[in-house]
């Protein structure tokens, strides 16, 4: 469903809420002369029964959802704390050497900043950013390498490898954080349990003789609103809730600051 805009997936789930509702309260409004109490107080149970489901399940989904949120929001401060780590143990190379290494890590930096905005559901240009990524990653590396091989001490060129690894490490993690979701049989067990308890309460107001229109349309608006905020922190990089990027744009604004000096 990460192709169906969230809106969309809202204002349908709670008109289908609503029209399970409708047809429950018509089809059982009908026969309600000739039901039993038994019957009304066994449809009250079962309508207790499902809302509680209904609550756990929704309680279970959000929880999900901003964990993930949270990861993801952790994984960015981790990944500038880990490039601004590279960026100052830059000095401890060679003057040439530092430049070069501090040039690719300005371009990295304006790459993963872009690639923190890019749309999920835009594939082709995350692979570009993909590749220009793994491509400085790589350049980044062969630098720091050649000047490990030449006459600097151990110790220095060993705590910029450090840095660079983790720089990498943390560009990973990050990534695999965007692929981790709730998952979709979750979430299509919820729609079908919403649709399932609308027709319940459609069907308890049929037996009970008349229904609090309002009231039935607040709820249904509440639970849809709440499944809209689960799928929307589901979706990085896309929808009204976003990662906070202000770690990685302060790094680049103190890079900047740096070359200006």
């Amino acid at each position: 469903m990460y192709s169906i805009n969230s809106v969309v997936i809202a204002v349908s789930l709670f008109l289908l809420i609503l029209l399970a509702n409708e047809a429950a309260y018509r089809i059982v409004r009908r026969s309600a002369a000739t039901a039993d109490q038994g019957l009304s107080s066994q449809t009250n149970a079962i309508q207790a029964g499902v809302l509680g489901l209904l609550a756990l399940l929704l309680g279970f989904s959000f929880n999900m959802a901003l964990q993930r949120f949270d990861a993801r929001s952790t994984a960015t401060i981790e990944e500038s704390n880990a490039i601004g780590t590279a960026w100052l143990r830059t000095t401890l190379l060679p003057d040439e050497t530092a430049s070069e290494v501090a040039s690719l890590l300005s371009d990295y930096v304006d790459v993963r900043l872009e690639g923190g905005g890019i749309d999920m559901a835009n594939p082709a240009r995350r692979e570009e950013i993909a590749a220009r990524t793994l491509q400085l990653q790589a350049q980044l590396w062969q630098v720091v390498i050649d000047a490990a091989a030449s006459d600097l001490p151990p110790a220095k060129t060993s705590l910029v490898i450090q840095a660079l690894n983790q720089m990498i490490d943390a560009y990973g993690k990050r990534q695999a954080q965007l692929d981790k979701h709730v998952p979709e049989v979750v979430l299509l067990l919820l729609f079908v349990i919403f649709i399932v308890a609308g027709t319940i309460l459609g069907a308890a107001a049929g037996l009970a003789g008349g229904r609090p229109l309002l009231a039935t349309v607040s709820m249904t608006s509440l639970i849809v609103l709440v499944i809209f905020i689960v799928i929307d922190l589901d979706r990085p990089r896309r929808g009204l809730i976003q990662v906070d990027q202000s770690s990685m744009s302060a790094l680049r604004l103190q890079i900047d600051n740096e070359f200006a000096r």
